[in-house]
């Protein structure tokens, strides 16, 4: 007779195909395979089925997750990943970027000081996570602290989004990145969809190409996430 312990026990966890199969999906949700059993990041839910730990990855706390469930299907983060991840904040996104990435590195960077305490805290028990205090439109400050990268992604709430991720990955040379437009951090009275169109343009301007693209709504309201890489 198989005894049910506790509801984690009627849970498949189903691989997503596009994401490599390190993030799965269970009744409408997501997770990922937690690389720091036993801690939870923001007070996400874990749950163990089969021997193995999962975190809840909320949507509605990462755009990144929000990205997935709204349909992206370009996901570069591999299992053995080098990112640099730009405006970390407290390590939420980036923490489920560490779970994915176990065998690579992410590079954290954050300019507000209450922050990047947390962040810190965060890295901690992560040894992929690497916690850099600087500010992302000057790459070349915390150049001598990134290693080789594979690629870029940046969720930052400021003007010029789009030619600070170029810049960062023109001096790291990592070929592919991912950045979540804030409209309103760029202009607060301009429509989101021009500012995306405006975003794209610059992209390819810089010598990129656009591998993907499609708004955040309802998880995030004037936000777009962007995927790109080089021609």
């Amino acid at each position: 007779m198989v005894i049910i312990k506790s509801y984690a026990d009627y849970k498949t966890m189903i691989p997503l195909d596009h994401t490599g199969g390190s993030v799965f999906s269970e009744d409408g949700r997501l997770y990922t395979v937690s690389s720091d059993p036993g801690v939870r990041v923001y007070g996400e839910k874990l749950v163990t089925v089969s021997g193995r730990e999962y975190r809840e990855w909320n949507p509605r706390k990462s755009k990144l997750a929000a990205y997935l469930r709204t349909g992206g299907r370009i996901f570069p983060i591999k299992r053995d990943s080098r990112v640099l991840y730009l405006g970390a904040s407290s390590g939420t996104t980036a923490s489920h970027v560490s779970d994915i990435a176990a065998e690579g590195k992410i590079y954290c960077v954050e300019f507000a000081p209450r922050m990047f305490r947390d962040l810190v805290n965060t890295c901690a028990s992560r040894p992929n996570m690497l916690p850099i205090l600087g500010d992302a439109t000057d790459p070349e400050e915390y150049q001598f602290a990134v290693g080789p990268l594979d690629m870029v992604y940046a969720d930052i709430a400021q003007k010029r989004q789009a030619d600070i991720i170029a810049d960062n990955m023109d001096l790291f040379r990592a070929d592919i990145g991912m950045v979540a437009i804030k409209a309103r951090s760029e202009d607060v009275a301009s429509q989101p969809s021009d500012i995306y169109r405006m975003s794209e343009k610059r992209l390819k301007e810089r010598g990129f190409m656009i591998l993907d693209s499609r708004d955040l709504e309802p998880y995030e309201n004037a936000h777009r996430m962007i995927v790109f890489g080089r021609v």
